[in-house]
């Protein structure tokens, strides 16, 4: 990657864009074999598939046409070599979209995919060296954490793109503020991400955002919904209509069009989930969980389950799955509410369901949160 760097950066913009636009066709004259890989791999229904070869393509083609039409050679340095270490709960999509956007500004990258999900990164970086990325340009590194964790430590990576857990983000900064050449760290971490819902709210869109959002992908996106703050007066309504919601939804193999959740992850994940919802269920004031096909001991399912809560202080740290916390809080106390939710520490994303311009407004100006979903209830449903 080293030897590459120089070579790569004195390439023209035009023809390195040149090269992702034609892995942007590659992925999408194959959808159909990406999608079983992911399928098959990652767990994902079907529906899901189809969105992440997708979301792969607009990052070959955002980044291409992008660099295409902006980008000098002259005035923009590429940092060198960088590590791009990805997560399993979008293998093609983050990991396609970390690879590009640092290739296309004339980096080299050493491309770690999480262990998981290891063939489907193989073959988007195959699409890619036939689309005309030099191999030494974009090499792949398969293993598990700790060939991340070596990669990171090598003074050769000027710069690390990283998506996963906030925990893991925080290990390779603290890796990287050792040296004193000043490597780039550019990380995404998880969220306990809030939905606030008040008395104006739609019950309906209410509930379509909820499903969608804490239970599709199995709970396992790092914007779905962990926490639904539903205002006292409307909540045995709301939380009624999303129980009845549940129950709707069918849990079983991805590769069947009529599966609305598949398995999580491995069998690590399930057992951290179970061993949650198992301390939750002495805690919460109320639980609703939805049942599990009759052959779940052959795959790792883990049902959708919601927690009625008394305070967030119950909830210490995110859950990667399709879990649901639910508080209730008083008309005169959401600035409380959303204290509550900045003290989690973390700050990607939080829905609003309001017909209140001012409400709306309030939350906005005060809740620390990257990404802001508002659900006027008037045309549309937004989802994290």
């Amino acid at each position: 990657a080293t030897a590459a760097a120089t070579v790569w950066q004195a390439t023209q913009p035009a023809d390195r864009a040149a090269c992702l636009l034609r892995a942007a066709q590659l992925m999408e004259d194959r959808m159909p074999v990406l999608m079983g890989l992911i399928v098959r791999e990652a767990g994902k229904s079907l529906p899901n598939a189809i969105a992440e070869v997708r979301e792969a393509v607009d990052f070959l083609r955002y980044y291409g046409n992008q660099v295409s039409a902006e980008f000098s050679n002259d005035s923009h340095r590429p940092l060198g070599p960088v590590l791009c270490i990805s997560p399993w709960n979008f293998p093609l999509a983050i990991f396609t979209g970390e690879v590009v956007a640092a290739l296309a500004v004339g980096n080299t990258v050493i491309a770690k995919p999480a262990e998981q999900t290891s063939l489907i990164a193989y073959r988007a970086v195959q699409l890619m060296h036939q689309a005309g990325v030099p191999r030494d340009v974009l090499q792949l590194v398969l293993g598990a954490g700790d060939a991340g964790a070596a990669l990171t430590q090598d003074k050769r990576i000027n710069g690390v793109v990283f998506t996963g857990s906030t925990e893991v983000a925080r290990l390779i900064n603290q890796t990287l503020a050792k040296r004193s050449d000043n490597p780039v760290l550019i990380a995404e971490t998880g969220g306990q991400n809030a939905m606030i819902v008040d008395s104006t709210a739609l019950p309906e869109q209410v509930c379509l955002d909820v499903l969608n959002s804490a239970f599709d992908s199995a709970g396992q996106r790092c914007s779905a919904l962990r926490i639904l703050c539903v205002q006292e007066d409307v909540a045995d309504h709301m939380l009624a209509m999303i129980k009845g919601a549940m129950n709707e939804l069918t849990v079983g193999n991805p590769t069947l069009i009529n599966t609305d959740i598949g398995p999580v992850i491995d069998a690590e994940a399930q057992g951290n989930l179970l061993k949650h919802i198992d301390k939750m269920k002495g805690v919460a004031k109320v639980s609703h969980q939805i049942k599990l096909p009759a052959n779940a001991d052959n795959a790792t399912y883990v049902a959708p389950t919601l927690f009625e809560l008394d305070n967030l202080d119950q909830l210490q740290r995110e859950v990667f799955g399709p879990v649901l916390h639910v508080i209730r809080y008083p008309a005169d106390g959401l600035n409380d509410l959303i204290q509550q939710i900045n003290s989690k520490g973390y700050a990607l994303t939080n829905g609003i369901h309001s017909r209140i311009d001012r409400t709306v407004e309030f939350i906005q100006d005060n809740i620390e949160a990257g990404n802001i979903y508002v659900n006027r209830n008037i045309v549309g449903a937004v989802v994290g």
